[in-house]
């Protein structure tokens, strides 16, 4: 089988292929035949060296979709069941998804219902997930109001056809004018567009999703409802910390979360797949590569001018 090696941190040049027999399972670990898996901006960091806790040699990928090859001894897994695997160590620990077998702990193959191809398939796992999780922590209803600010990243998107699903009215935000259409597309109420960090409505709303992050937490939380929860999903800015942050000023009657997705819920993946079935839930790739242009797929994947969407490696 191909795997993608990380040997030493480095450029695209550090992710070489290299050749390794296919795995065999274990008591308590399964096969997993992965066909296609999402690239991710924090994993070309992680192949850079800014993730410390990753150790090299390593595949990385923290996410997949594939069907069992072969079970563990001891799980009820079936040979060709459709899973998804979503974090877990997986790509950080152990080896990840960027090779055609791998050998993963029972506890993170979580085996779903989906009719599609493999590269539609890989849109879901994290982006999606994500998304779920953060609606599922700011605790909205059918009727109610939502921001998501970062309206055109993966979970951004992910996070409005999902609300849309769920009867949330949904406004989403972008820096850029020529991407409101498109939003308004995928099911967007209104559209709000982020000028230098400030958003240009003097609307409020029930519930907000932060895909942005500190720079401009102070202005998302001007647009929350008093009783309303104000969600911080991504750090799309590069920033961690509140700098100068009056929570009188900024948080009296309006609650603030986070969520980080490091427990994975199979209630909650059985849930999310279930609205996507129902409701054929989608949200755009932006392109599709082979497991040989992995060095090209996460050059790709940091472009600044390419299509939203999705960026999808497939391993056949």
């Amino acid at each position: 089988m191909k795997a993608v090696v990380i040997r030493k941190a480095g450029g695209p040049e550090v992710l070489k292929i290299e050749k390794r027999p296919i795995p065999k399972a274990t008591e308590k670990e399964t096969v997993i035949h992965i066909r296609a898996f999402s690239v991710h901006r924090y994993e070309v960091l992680t192949r850079e060296g800014g993730s410390p806790s990753v150790k090299f040699p390593r595949v990385i990928g923290v996410e997949a979709v594939g069907e069992v090859f072969e079970p563990s001894k001891n799980s009820d897994l079936k040979k060709g069941q459709k899973i998804v695997i979503i974090n877990g160590g997986f790509g950080r620990e152990f080896d990840g998804s960027e090779q055609q077998y791998a050998l993963v702990p029972d506890d993170i193959v979580r085996p779903v219902e989906f009719d599609g191809s493999w590269a539609d398939f890989a849109i879901y796992p994290e982006t999606f997930y994500t998304a779920f999780g953060a609606l599922k922590t700011t605790k909205l209803q059918a009727g109610q109001t939502l921001l998501v600010r970062g309206g055109t990243t993966g979970v951004g998107m992910a996070a409005m056809v999902l609300a849309n699903a769920m009867g949330i009215k949904v406004t989403a935000t972008t820096r850029r004018e020529e991407r409101r259409q498109m939003l308004l597309d995928m099911g967007a109420t209104d559209v709000v567009i982020d000028q230098d960090g400030k958003l240009e409505t003097e609307k409020a709303y029930d519930g907000l999703l932060d895909m942005v992050g500190a720079p401009v937490v102070s202005d998302s939380l001007a647009h929350v409802n008093r009783g309303g929860i104000y969600t911080v999903v991504g750090l799309l800015a590069g920033e961690w910390l509140w700098k100068n942050f009056d929570p009188f000023e900024n948080i009296g009657g309006k609650y603030i979360t986070a969520f980080d997705g490091v427990d994975i819920s199979n209630e909650l993946v059985a849930d999310m797949f279930r609205l996507i079935n129902d409701n054929h839930l989608t949200i755009p790739v932006s392109k599709v590569f082979k497991l040989d242009d992995i060095q090209a797929a996460q050059e790709y994947v940091m472009k600044h001018d390419r299509p939203m969407g999705q960026v999808i490696v497939t391993t056949d």
